[in-house]
């Protein structure tokens, strides 16, 4: 619906019916909802990608702190001592170094703490492991397990 009205200004009479019609309207809500639509279906898949890279990067940062841990100890931490014993300043056992080889131990994009074993399995000197999206042992896409 549209009311006309005059409205004069400067001594210039202007028809006022500059008003938006219920059709306009819906327009363009459709037309943002579309917007949105699309942005959600492109956006979401890109974040469960980066929580995932981020998963990979963080296991090869403590990879690299157990390499270090190794250099200077001769041995990894054990599973009792876990990955914590790499935030904590090596103050005895012949480290040398004063300062700790993680600053703190990060957790993995869905909040939790990473796994640690030692040994490993298939041979390898420990594992570090995070249960994907859902938190549990095995899954597919987001809720798969990501290893070392």
């Amino acid at each position: 619906m549209r009311f006309a009205s005059s409205v004069e200004t400067n001594g210039t009479r202007w028809r006022s019916d500059a008003g938006v019609t219920l059709v306009e309207m819906m327009v363009v809500i459709v037309i943002i909802g579309l917007v949105t639509a699309v942005v959600a279906i492109n956006v979401l898949p890109a974040q469960t990608t980066a929580r995932v890279e981020k998963a990979k990067a963080d296991i090869r940062t403590l990879e690299q702190a157990l390499e270090l841990f190794h250099l200077d100890q001769s041995r990894y931490p054990s599973t009792e001592e876990g990955l914590e014993i790499l935030a904590a300043s090596p103050a005895s056992g012949g480290a040398r170094r004063t300062d700790p080889y993680v600053r703190r131990l990060p957790n993995d994009p869905w909040g939790r703490p990473y796994l640690y074993v030692a040994p490993g399995q298939e041979g390898r000197p420990y594992d570090i492991v995070t249960l994907g999206a859902d938190g549990k042992d095995g899954g597919e896409s987001a809720d798969a397990d990501i290893r070392n």
